[in-house]
């Protein structure tokens, strides 16, 4: 029996997927719960679940938040992401979290259930329709200079803090950085946090590493 939990914001949405799972005899649906928050706390004061759906976006804390901190303290357990989204780099960004499939909401029941029983048995999964829209997009993601535009707005990074993590890479410190700016040190230390946030680092090494990877820095 595979158990399960199912985080995602929009109750018709999660409700689908509650009644489609609880009609296969070899699963059973532990919880359902509406946030990352809410999952966390189900996780520490109740039975652990064998596998987690969650939705990609949701407010306070996004899925691919909940699944590094998920993956941290847990990390026998299976994760497979939700999202609207066929885009190779919001792909990207779950698996390096540590998820372990990407299932797009308009997939059939039947293809749902094949991937959650797929990630069951210790397989990776992605949906087949990612993989005609990796095909119809191979030149952009292949490109080898990639939308800094792009990155910028998926991400939601502003000029200023593109300014503060070029900054960063170089060495500089919170206080260099406001003196070099005009700010207060207290607004760059706003802005490195929330860099680290939007870009679902760790710290200051892994923000600069990503900037490197998405060739924001050079």
């Amino acid at each position: 029996m595979i158990q399960l939990m199912l985080v995602e914001d929009h109750h018709l949405v999660r409700s689908g997927f509650q009644l489609i799972l609880e009609s296969q005899e070899d699963m059973a649906v532990l919880a359902d719960v509406e946030s990352g928050a809410m999952a966390l706390d189900f996780l520490t004061r109740n039975q652990v679940p064998d596998l987690i759906l969650t939705d990609v976006k949701m407010g306070e804390m996004d899925g691919i938040s909940l699944i590094q901190r998920i993956k941290e303290k847990y990390p026998q357990i299976k994760i497979l992401a939700l999202s609207m989204l066929k885009d190779i780099l919001t792909v990207s960004d779950v698996l390096n979290a540590g998820g372990d499939g990407y299932l797009v909401k308009d997939s059939s029941a039947d293809e749902a259930l094949f991937g959650i029983r797929q990630i069951a048995n210790g397989e990776k999964y992605l949906s087949v329709s990612l993989g005609i829209s990796c095909v119809e997009n191979y030149r952009h993601y292949t490109s080898n200079t990639p939308d800094k535009g792009y990155i910028l707005a998926k991400y939601d990074i502003s000029e200023r803090e593109l300014a503060v993590l070029e900054m960063i890479s170089e060495g500089l410190t919170n206080a260099e950085i406001a003196d070099r700016i005009f700010l207060s040190k207290r607004t760059v230390e706003g802005h490195r946090k929330r860099l680290i946030e939007k870009t679902h680092t760790r710290n200051t090494a892994g923000l600069v590493r990503f900037g490197f990877q998405n060739m924001l820095l050079h």
